[in-house]
């Protein structure tokens, strides 16, 4: 007859607890830290005309919108727009209002291609869903000005995972009709490293710049 020894109750007892230990160490382990990229500014130029039958906006009106627009992107804050001349003065909505654009935006550092005096700055990547207004009513009449900067003004900038979906009649508003979402890449404040990552250390024989 096999005869098989019991395991004494105590050390049940303690393997069981053990195991609900590692358990909840896992369930807690935080999740892998997103590494930390570097980039370099890169000076971009823009013309850009606004043709739609939606909404009409204002010179003035169109250049802040996309200043917003440009920023979400992650335009350098120093960015000049200014408005080009049209018909209506200002705050009234002309036919065909645009801007020109003078801004940096940042591209991914590669020491291996990159201008050997350009300096790196720390940067992350960033999901970025486009927004025009508060009020999701008006920004759904924004849905032409969004389709012309998914064509026009994305591919200004270092964008992945696009993410662009639209149902933009003329002269009809749908509330949530139209998406434009990416990942682009963020200079990181000064001084303020991403959530869950480290300051980057700079790249071999480089300094970071001000920013």
């Amino acid at each position: 007859m096999q005869y098989t020894r019991p395991v004494p109750v105590s050390a049940l007892l303690v393997g069981l607890l053990t195991l609900s230990i590692g358990s909840a160490a896992l369930a807690q382990a935080p999740a892998t830290a997103p590494q930390p990229s570097w980039g370099i500014w890169a000076p971009k130029e823009l013309r850009f005309t606004y043709m739609g039958f939606t909404s009409h906006y204002s010179c003035d009106g169109l250049r802040d919108k996309m200043r917003a627009i440009l920023l979400q992107l992650g335009a350098r804050p120093d960015l000049k727009l200014r408005e080009v001349p049209c018909a209506g003065g200002a705050g009234r909505p002309t036919e065909f209002p645009g801007v020109t654009v003078n801004m940096n935006v940042l591209t991914p550092f590669d020491p291996a291609s990159s201008n050997a005096t350009a300096t790196p700055v720390p940067a992350h990547w960033k999901t970025v869903v486009i927004s025009t207004d508060m009020d999701p009513l008006r920004e759904a009449g924004d849905c032409e000005l969004i389709e012309q900067v998914k064509s026009r003004v994305l591919p200004l900038f270092h964008a992945r995972a696009v993410d662009y979906r639209s149902t933009c009649i003329p002269n009809q508003l749908q509330v949530g009709g139209t998406l434009l979402k990416a990942d682009v890449l963020i200079a990181d404040e000064p001084g303020t490293p991403p959530p869950g990552a480290q300051a980057p250390a700079p790249p071999p024989g480089t300094a970071p710049a001000p920013r």
